[in-house]
């Protein structure tokens, strides 16, 4: 394994390098950082379709792009990829003194606190100044959402029970419904926006993932728009001259054939 790291890091060496390739070095990590994101997001479709070729394979384009911005900020002597790996290992040791060093943990809840108790003593974290603070700007709305109701919810500002939970979401959703009816956008667009913080909260209650849930629909949504698509072109025909009620009851049909979920 440490054979092909080195590896890695010579061929990213030798594309930056005088005789390598033009579009390689002209890189810089702003230009390349929404490459980083891509590749995860490619990683996880594999990882949700349990393709595990494609798995691996998008794996290493994200080790590409690590490689890549570890070798850029050599370049710089900012840090190397070498500085990278010995921090990952000694954060992972500081943050398990329960299996590097003497302090007990005998559940999950108590190795969380544990873990946010030393990371808020880490050095660099003494600049924070919210509890709130250390969640990334450029996170997907939903995930933002999660981690800040988690950081909240871990200083004690929480409900107690589901039920006020259900309750807020009635109330934000009641909030929409009158500026939509008022033709406040403004307003009905800050509305929807806590309906669907409250939501987030209730998956979270209930140890949902709201981002994987609406990924999931989303999935369902197109595999059944394709359904449409050709059962349509098996009959000759297309949406613009097809109408809506029987849009509608092929989209029943298509919902009805489906397996229910399981688990």
């Amino acid at each position: 394994m440490a054979d092909q790291i080195r590896r890695l890091e010579e061929i990213i060496a030798r594309l930056r390098g005088p005789e390598g390739c033009p579009w390689d070095q002209k890189q810089t990590p702003h230009s390349i950082k929404g490459h980083l994101i891509e590749e995860a997001y490619e990683y996880l479709d594999a990882l949700d379709h349990n393709d595990v070729e494609e798995m691996q394979e998008e794996l290493g384009d994200i080790l590409l792009q690590i490689v890549f911005h570890c070798h850029m900020a050599a370049e710089k002597n900012q840090f190397s990829l070498d500085e990278v790996g010995k921090t990952i290992c000694e954060k992972l040791i500081r943050r398990h003194p329960h299996v590097f060093g003497e302090t007990r943990a005998d559940s999950a809840e108590e190795v969380l606190a544990n873990w946010e108790k030393i990371k808020a003593g880490e050095t660099g974290k003494e600049r924070r100044t919210s509890i709130l603070d250390g969640v990334p700007t450029a996170l997907p709305s939903l995930m933002k959402a999660e981690k800040l109701q988690k950081k909240a919810s871990r200083a004690g500002f929480d409900w107690k029970s589901l039920s006020p939970v259900l309750n807020k979401v009635e109330e934000e959703f009641g909030e929409f419904r009158e500026a939509v009816e008022t033709g406040n956008h403004r307003h009905a667009e800050k509305e929807l926006g806590d309906i669907l913080f409250s939501l987030v909260n209730v998956a979270r209650h209930v140890d949902i993932s709201a981002e994987e849930g609406l990924q999931a629909s989303i999935r369902s949504f197109t595999q059944r728009f394709m359904a449409i698509e050709k059962e349509l072109a098996q009959h000759g025909k297309e949406f613009h001259t097809t109408s809506a009620q029987e849009l509608n009851d092929i989209w029943d049909h298509i919902k009805k054939s489906e397996s229910p979920p399981t688990g």
